[in-house]
């Protein structure tokens, strides 16, 4: 945007836009973004904030070819670009393209309607990986499918994206049915719909289960929008909501090699009330310690939710075949399973995990990637 007129205050920018409307910037944060108080490579930030006034006082303001030159009482200038004033309001955040606003689902999803897409192209181009992930971070669920015949494929689009995240369970994991094991994902049995480890500090991100082989009898696949879920409990019962997010309740993993616990609140809200995390898994819900005043209402909200996960309303239901890798966001989408009979074939599934902050960095480095191809 350009600019029409520039308003010179001691301790304030006015700037006037094209579109005559009008945003006043402080000396102070003027002074704090004038670029030479930046690393030439780096950009980091070299400025001492406490060697300058508390109050810089601006005397001059000039537009210079698509820049604005400012003077200060104490003989210092800036020339700061005009896009970047554009680009940061105060008050207002600044474009983002990993900011990418969830689409809710309920059973309008099915296994026809996931967004799907081919990993050969995913792994060739990089306009495919951005419409893959910009649908994986919409919608917290996408389906991959024709992957190679080796549990490395699945592996390989993961790190299309960035490192992987290792826990307790190691960088990858295996899915199967084996003897003594430390978690319920590696035997037979129904796993009700859950987000993988709430007992982390951060749990991980972004989920890659790819199928490898899906022969025995059972063992569908379930999943459903978290988000989905707290939205309509927000609605229906806002006290019940309240509590799960605001009380901190514990979650704690713990065999031969690790005992990791955290007290966090199922559900997780940001500044602007807005669902962004969802914690929720009775197997490794701790022993409830919350005072005993609340804890027959927190006991009620958390069943109201937990009747949620068991509601068709919510469930997507469909089997992974052989060559095929689900992908969602572990902090929104719960993830279950049907029991299976080993007896009547294998079944396996390869994971891995890739952090959120890792798939929004991607995100950012794509939107300048696929532009800059656009252009050309």
């Amino acid at each position: 945007m350009t600019i029409n007129n520039l308003l010179v205050r001691a301790d304030t920018l006015v700037v006037t836009w094209a579109d005559n409307t009008t945003t006043s910037f402080p000396t102070i944060w003027l002074r704090d973004n004038c670029p030479s108080g930046l690393h030439p490579q780096t950009h980091e930030r070299l400025l001492d904030l406490l060697a300058l006034d508390a109050v810089p006082v601006l005397t001059s303001a000039t537009l210079d070819s698509g820049h604005v030159l400012l003077g200060y009482e104490d003989s210092h200038v800036s020339r700061i670009a005009v896009s970047m004033l554009s680009a940061h309001h105060p008050g207002k955040r600044a474009a983002d393209p990993a900011a990418i606003a969830p689409q809710l689902w309920r059973s309008e999803m099915t296994a026809i309607t996931v967004p799907r897409y081919g990993a050969a192209h995913i792994m060739a181009d990089y306009s495919a990986l951005n419409t893959w992930m910009y649908d994986t971070a919409r919608y917290g669920l996408t389906i991959v499918d024709h992957l190679d015949d080796r549990t490395s494929a699945g592996v390989d689009v993961a790190q299309r994206i960035g490192f992987l995240r290792e826990t307790n369970f190691g960088t990858t994991f295996e899915v199967i049915n084996k003897p003594d094991p430390n978690n319920l994902a590696y035997t037979s049995v129904a796993l009700p719909l859950h987000t993988d480890l709430p007992n982390q500090e951060v749990p991980p991100g972004y989920q890659f289960l790819h199928c490898l082989a899906n022969e025995a009898k059972g063992g569908g696949s379930l999943f459903a929008d978290g988000f989905a879920m707290a939205e309509d409990l927000r609605a229906e019962d806002p006290e019940a909501f309240r509590l799960l997010c605001e009380v901190h309740i514990p979650f704690r993993f713990h065999d031969r090699d690790a005992d990791i616990r955290v007290h966090e609140p199922v559900i997780t809200l940001n500044q602007s009330g807005e669902v962004i995390e969802i914690r929720y898994n009775a197997h490794l819900a701790g022993i409830f310690d919350m005072p005993a005043d609340i804890m027959a209402d927190y006991y009620r909200a958390y069943r109201a939710f937990m009747a949620k996960t068991r509601d068709a309303k919510y469930r997507l239901v469909f089997r992974l075949k052989a060559g095929e890798m689900v992908v969602f966001d572990n902090r929104r989408v719960l993830h279950g399973r049907d029991s299976f009979d080993p007896s009547t074939g294998f079944r396996h599934l390869h994971g891995c995990y890739v952090d959120r902050g890792e798939f929004a960095s991607r995100l950012r480095m794509l939107a300048h990637t696929v532009s800059a191809a656009k252009a050309a």
